[in-house]
């Protein structure tokens, strides 16, 4: 009887010990699991360039181009130049008919020689009545006759005169020459084709000056033009050569406003050298204009200057060893969240730097230029320095997870086959 009741208390000793293990064991377990770290996201200080730029679209023109047409109206006789020509200054471009030009201008001086000889008649006419009138042999009436036949005879010689020029200059305009050392763009008329010269001058020819110095005309929203100014440095790229990235500078910003779909932009001139000659005039580019250009300066991130942390991490994080004076961290609360970060945007003064043994504290610093994604150090860090941009609390199993998913060494979860 003795024998079996000390069998049961054993039973009961063991099954007890056995859960009070098991206890242990599942405390163990879930204090593991709930133990937490505190995560920080850091950005080591380097030196790098600060650029902002104005991205928009235009058009390749050449700097100096010439519509190149006649003053005539008649039929085009030859033409001795095409497209992609070269010409030079005074070249022969081409000629029209000049039968009707000349035989206008052989009118012209037929009548001026028929002119020119009655006016002499006259002349001699006058003279002759004028000394006879001095004698007192003729009336004061025929003196007066003489002298009024003399006159308009002049004044009809010299009407003729100038129709000789003009058709003579008339005669000139048969013939096109270039007026500028360039390039023929175009050509817009052929041989046997009539040009009318009524109202307006007829282009024959466009001719380019020089296509080794181009322009770009690019419409800049009016959101942008205030950022623009001349000199600036200018890239662009064309789709002809996707590859290739052309540079020119501002040299104009026209104040000339042009509207299109409610959209209003302002035309900016770009200088841009065409040496290859690979920019022809037409072609589409995508400019970039760099209205701001910092380089070789120690970059900070903007989230380094947005980021505070609150004071519950702060309380679980490694004590820092100094800390500026009048400097409070702030609740992690969205108010004030916003309201620190629009206070830090307006002027950002301080991040968080790292220290070696996983410390960190607050650090004042200067910033120059910006880009809104990058700040200019002037003061505070130095090259190297490590500044916190983000905090957060995790697991120590989602911390070794994420440490493994990070190990390059680690193979990779298995497929399933």
């Amino acid at each position: 009887m003795n024998t079996n009741r000390k069998k049961k208390k054993k039973i009961i000793f063991a099954i007890i010990a056995i859960a009070i293990v098991l206890c242990i064991l599942i405390a163990l377990l879930l204090s593991r699991k709930s133990a937490t770290t505190i995560v920080k996201e850091t950005v080591t200080i380097s030196r790098g360039n600060i650029v902002n730029a104005i991205t928009a679209t235009g058009t390749i023109e050449p700097i100096s181009s010439v519509e190149v047409g006649t003053q005539v109206s008649g039929t085009i006789a030859n033409i001795y130049v095409d497209y992609n020509s070269v010409v030079k200054k005074g070249q022969l471009l081409a000629e029209l008919d000049k039968t009707v030009l000349e035989s206008e201008l052989k009118s012209q001086q037929t009548n001026l020689a028929s002119a020119k000889n009655e006016m002499d008649y006259q002349q001699k006419n006058f003279n002759r009545i004028k000394e006879l009138y001095e004698k007192e042999a003729v009336s004061q009436t025929d003196y007066e006759d003489a002298e009024y036949k003399y006159k308009n005879a002049s004044y009809t010689y010299e009407r003729l005169k100038l129709q000789v020029v003009t058709a003579q200059k008339n005669l000139s305009y048969a013939t096109i020459v270039s007026p500028i050392d360039g390039v023929v763009l175009s050509r817009a008329v052929s041989e046997g084709q009539t040009v009318a010269a009524s109202f307006n001058t007829p282009t024959l020819f466009t001719i380019a000056n020089d296509l080794t110095k181009m322009q770009v005309i690019v419409d800049i929203d009016e959101a942008d033009i205030g950022q623009v100014k001349e000199g600036q440095r200018v890239e662009f790229t064309v789709d002809a050569f996707p590859n290739d990235v052309f540079e020119g500078k501002v040299i104009q910003v026209r104040l000339e406003a042009k509207t299109t779909s409610n959209v209003v932009t302002y035309s900016v001139v770009v200088e841009a050298p065409n040496p290859d000659l690979k920019l022809m005039p037409g072609l589409t580019a995508n400019v970039s204009v760099f209205t701001m250009e910092v380089n070789d300066v120690l970059v900070l991130p903007a989230k380094a200057l947005r980021f505070n942390p609150d004071i519950a991490l702060l309380k679980k994080a490694p004590k820092p060893t100094k800390k500026p004076e009048g400097f409070a961290p702030q609740e992690n609360t969205p108010a004030k969240n916003m309201e620190s970060s629009k206070n830090q945007q307006d002027k950002p003064t301080m991040v968080w730097l790292e220290e070696s043994g996983n410390d960190m504290h607050p650090q004042k610093v200067e910033v120059g230029a910006n880009n809104g994604t990058e700040y200019e150090v002037l003061k505070g860090l130095k090259e190297g320095d490590k500044v916190v941009v983000s905090m957060k609390e995790v697991s120590l199993k989602e911390q070794k997870q994420e440490e493994m998913n990070n190990n390059p060494f680690m193979p990779g979860p298995r497929r399933k086959k």
